[in-house]
């Protein structure tokens, strides 16, 4: 179990480490897209009643065409709201989206900067980028398969699970590394366990779809199925007959009625504007800690009630629980919090486990200054991947602010800057010293992620000082929280800038001739007890006993 543990967690680490980091990150990911649009107001009291059919109007003109509307309605997390429409002459697959102004309906690309925000993230931690996604999602599928198998035979292999809960050794080089992957693995292990297992389950269906083939053999009814489970449905024949729509605000009320105040998501219309016109009203899942679609089919002409569902088989309703479980979005803002520190412990725990891979086998090599290649490879990608991701993630926060709001593929630019850094550090770290490229590339992190705030508040009118009088916890909260951040690397940095391997520490001066004639007896004894620490015997066997 012990070397199993040990390989799985390393060949999968640093996946997983990017995996993490970006999913601690999207439990706030409508907080960071707000941040990164800065020219949308503050509105802390907005009222978004007849939004649907505001954005209904700016789509009937934009796009009179369109055989399918979807409109998502604003919440206090997202205040503005957001569409996507197929038409025949359309992009890929015939798909369009934009986000709309609440107020007025207008579209906001026209007002405000172009941005992936915090859903690149959300994206990146289960498909990855700059490859198909399918791949991306295996490759992240098989990371988290890894995960699973890396936690159990951790929970194996822990002799003292209960006692490394509270044991933690401060300055006391690898077996500090011990305590606190140990600690870190032992604090969130229903949490780690969790996260991991329903991260494989919102995407089983592709990872081992042989149960739904056979019972569903036919594309008629595998339609049915992902209609079913998602509301993906292909728009109705048109009659081919223009009509008016009933108002959507009264579809929404009687969703509304039915579930709780603000308890609609989203509004979907199959052939807008036509006699055939159905429109479908869905459920939030914010509040319900459930995802299994429950919606509302109403005929569009004449607002009357076709069909329901308010539930689906015990199978799908416990896949949408456990998939509720993995997205957290449920919860309230401590919820999330524990969601985001728990999940930051998970980082950490994957980051340290990477770390004392390289700091357990240091001592036993024959010359700690000349490692061999695998063991260098393994250090410099462990910088790479734990210090430059940071210097990435901030560098897309800063393009966000300094990149021209009108240049075009603005929002592609600010993903290829990110991943420019990241590929820049990491190369670096490979022709520097171990010690000097900790110490670079936690220092680069430490300025730009400190340094978010300071430009934030001379690019924009929303600084952390404006911010925090006005109220606006969505700016403050995310200045705060970057300048934690920094505070916690700038932290790495200075134990690592104090940190001296046991081989680097420099030997006691022998003593004279005259002392070692008086103490002739315990000089040898010392010798032999030094002579017998330095062998690598002693270091196997000690780290056996860890």
């Amino acid at each position: 179990m012990t070397p199993l543990h040990t390989w799985l967690g390393l060949l999968a680490g640093w996946l997983l480490y990017a995996m993490f980091l970006t999913g601690t990150v999207s439990f706030f990911k409508e907080e960071i897209s707000q941040w990164m649009r800065p020219e949308l107001p503050f509105t802390p009291t907005a009222n978004y009643s007849g939004v649907a059919d505001r954005v209904a109007q700016t789509l009937a003109q934009q796009a009179p065409t369109a055989t399918q509307w979807s409109i998502s309605l604003p919440t206090q997390r997202h205040p503005i709201a957001s569409a996507y429409w197929r038409t025949p002459e359309g992009g890929r697959r015939g798909f369009n989206s934009g986000d709309f102004d609440p107020q007025t309906g207008e579209q906001l690309e026209r007002h405000a900067r172009a941005t992936r925000g915090g859903d690149f993230f959300y994206r990146f931690h289960f498909q990855l980028h700059y490859m198909p996604v399918m791949w991306g999602r295996w490759l992240a599928g098989l990371a988290g398969m890894f995960m699973l198998v890396a936690i159990i035979t951790g929970v194996i292999i822990h002799k003292k699970i209960f006692i490394d809960f509270f044991t933690f050794r401060w300055g006391k080089g690898q077996r500090s590394w011990w305590d606190a992957h140990n600690l870190l693995s032992v604090f969130g292990l229903p949490f780690h366990a969790m996260i991991t297992y329903t991260g494989l389950v919102t995407l089983m269906l592709m990872y081992m779809p042989w149960g739904s083939d056979a019972a569903f053999r036919n594309a008629e009814e595998r339609q049915a199925l992902n209609s079913k489970m998602y509301l993906f449905n292909d728009p109705q024949p048109a009659a081919g007959q223009a009509a008016p729509m009933v108002s959507l605000q009264t579809m929404i009320a009687q969703g509304e009625a039915m579930w709780g105040p603000d308890s609609v998501s989203r509004v979907s219309i199959d052939n807008p504007g036509d006699a055939n016109a159905r429109v479908y009203v869905l459920r939030s899942d914010i509040q319900r800690p459930n995802i299994s679609p429950h919606w509302l089919q109403f005929d569009g002409v004449t607002g009357h009630l076709l069909a329901q569902q308010n539930g689906v088989g015990a199978a799908a309703e416990t896949r949408g629980v456990l998939y509720a479980l993995h997205l957290g979005r449920f919860g309230d803002v401590a919820t999330r919090w524990l969601y985001f520190l728990s999940s930051l412990a998970g980082t950490a725990m994957v980051g340290t486990g990477l770390v004392l891979w390289t700091v357990k086998r240091r001592a036993r090599l024959p010359d700690p200054s000349k490692p061999y290649f695998g063991f260098r490879l393994v250090e410099r990608l462990n910088i790479g991947t734990i210090a430059g991701l940071s210097c990435g993630m901030a560098t897309m926060l800063w393009a966000n602010r300094l990149l021209p709001v009108e240049l075009k593929t603005r929002a592609t630019w600010e993903v290829d800057v990110m991943f420019i850094v990241w590929a820049v550090v990491a190369l670096w770290c490979f022709v520097r010293p171990v010690k000097k490229a900790w110490l670079e590339s936690l220092g680069l992190a430490v300025v730009m992620l400190a340094g978010l705030p300071i430009v934030n508040a001379l690019t924009t009118e929303r600084g952390l000082v404006t911010s925090l009088f006005a109220g606006d916890w969505v700016f403050a909260g995310l200045d705060l929280t970057l300048l934690a951040l920094a505070a916690l690397h700038a932290m790495l940095w200075w134990r690592v800038q104090r940190y001296v391997p046991k081989s680097a520490t420099p030997k006691k001066a022998k003593p004279s001739a005259s002392h070692a004639s008086h103490k002739a007896a315990p000089s040898v004894a010392s010798a032999t007890d030094a002579a017998t620490a330095a062998t690598p015997v002693a270091h196997s066997s000690h780290d056996q006993a860890l």
